[in-house]
């Protein structure tokens, strides 16, 4: 395959894991408005917190270069790459992909001859949509599917590639994925972009789902005294339905499964449903249940063990925590938070402590959602429903 230069516009995970993977073969331009990210790519560094992408980027030879200049990073691009945020808006019901569409509009003034491959996600349509109102053809949404913290292991042994394209460039962008992996005989789907966006949205629902079944499932056993465990074993050794992503929690959490899931349901406008109006709704239940099982113990100062969606992530965008520490904060109660990733003394209105000692001192239940070593001495004031210890 001959050399192909790329850009890889958005240095979040998705974004860097994707440009980490194709600059093993390819030359790529890693684009990013945040001159630190910038530096710390530059440096060597990542920016996201990856134990794949940190040792790719200190031990293998990778032709990554990264850029705040857009006329540098998109003047010479045989595809862009674009991985910008689309947070869900609630006022208009949908993603706000104003940041895709500003990336594609600048870049095609600067190299109208570039394909564009969109790695966000975005609603239902978008992509022929963009492509008919720019008079550019040349517009692919390809899916990603991965985990943060796991983001280049998800890209270098991928589950699948699918890519919403059928021609030439959608074949190529599929390849050049293929030969970044470090899998052989990765399933490769070439669909329609309308099909590819349902994918992505359908996926993350699935999972949205699956999380949500068994936190209900919990729900049930804690309420009645049941042992949750001995319920969930006895489920999952059903090869149907198997013994993963099974392990409680306070919620689905992160970036991408609350918002998807919100997304696919206003998809669902004026299409009939009910289980994807029931999957939405179940997160914020499950919330409310955790925070009146802590309002129960009616303690003085409850304690917020990270803030983090999940380990090995530094991430706490819509963090299941998040909602938990919303609900106490409505009833009054006092909080004090241990999140060694913040460096302020105050987050939301709640004491932020650095001191481990000090936290585990002062709080008289202790939320976590996922159990953790640092709490061992202090067991008995603990609240969590992890069963398992994974995620």
């Amino acid at each position: 395959m001959t050399k192909t230069n790329i850009t890889v516009v958005g240095l979040g995970y998705v974004g860097l894991a994707n440009a980490v993977l194709l600059a093993r073969h390819q030359s790529v331009t890693a684009f990013d408005i945040n001159p630190e990210r910038v530096a710390m790519l530059a440096a060597g560094q990542s920016p996201v917190q990856d134990d794949d992408i940190s040792h790719y980027l200190a031990t293998e030879p990778l032709s990554l270069h990264a850029t705040t200049c857009s006329q540098q990073a998109f003047s010479e691009a045989d595809y862009i790459v674009v991985a910008t945020p689309t947070d869900y808006d609630p006022l208009t019901n949908f993603f706000d992909t104003s940041s895709v569409e500003a990336v594609v509009e600048q870049a095609l003034a600067i190299n109208p001859e570039a394909v564009f491959i969109i790695k966000s996600t975005v609603p239902v349509g978008f992509t022929v949509g963009l492509r008919q109102r720019l008079g550019h053809e040349h517009i692919v949404f390809s899916p990603e599917f991965l985990r943060e913290g796991k983001a280049l292991h998800d890209n270098l042994y991928p589950s699948r590639i699918v890519v919403g394209g059928h021609g030439h460039h959608a074949r190529q962008f599929a390849a050049l994925l293929q030969q970044g992996a470090l899998a052989e005989q990765v399933p490769t789907l070439l669909v329609n972009s309308n099909e590819a966006e349902a994918i992505k949205l359908f996926a993350n629902t699935y999972l949205a789902m699956r999380v949500a079944y068994f936190n209900e499932l919990d729900t049930f056993a804690e309420s009645h005294g049941l042992d949750a465990r001995q319920i969930i074993e006895g489920v999952g050794h059903d090869p149907r339905i198997g013994m993963h992503y099974n392990n409680p929690s306070f919620g689905y959490g992160g970036y991408c499964l609350p918002k998807d899931t919100k997304q696919l349901l206003a998809n669902y406008e004026n299409v009939p449903n009910n289980l994807i109006q029931a999957i939405v709704d179940t997160n914020r239940t499950r919330k409310d249940y955790i925070a009146g099982r802590v309002l129960a113990h009616r303690p003085g100062v409850v304690g917020i063990y990270r803030l983090v969606m999940k380990q090995g992530s530094d991430n706490f965008r819509h963090s299941a925590m998040l909602g938990v520490l919303r609900r106490l904060k409505q009833q009054g109660v006092s909080v004090v938070i241990y999140e060694p990733t913040l460096e302020q003394t105050e987050f939301q209105g709640c004491l932020l402590v650095n001191s481990l000692e000090a936290f585990k001192q002062q709080a008289d239940v202790i939320l976590t959602n996922r159990r953790h070593a640092d709490l061992q001495d202090v067991a008995n004031k603990v609240y969590t429903r992890d069963i398992f210890g994974q995620d």
